[in-house]
């Protein structure tokens, strides 16, 4: 019966590799979500700022568009 506290101990360590990876993916959630919430606002920033420079080219009269470079 040596065979059983072997397998108590295998058993605890599995227990406490578990209760790690739990942490761990409860941490990389909350990065997850982090991280996500921070792109959707630079999406909605960049769409913003879009929307700004398309609003200023729309008041630029026809004969002041871009030429090519000047040198």
């Amino acid at each position: 019966m040596t065979r059983l506290p072997e397998l108590a101990d295998r058993i605890d360590r599995l227990v406490l590799s578990h209760e790690e990876l739990q942490r761990a993916h409860a941490l990389l959630a909350a990065q997850l979500e982090a991280v996500t919430a921070e792109r959707d606002s630079l999406k909605s920033r960049l769409s913003a700022a879009r929307a700004r420079v398309d609003a200023l080219l729309d008041r630029l009269p026809a004969d002041a568009a871009p030429q090519g470079p000047t040198e």
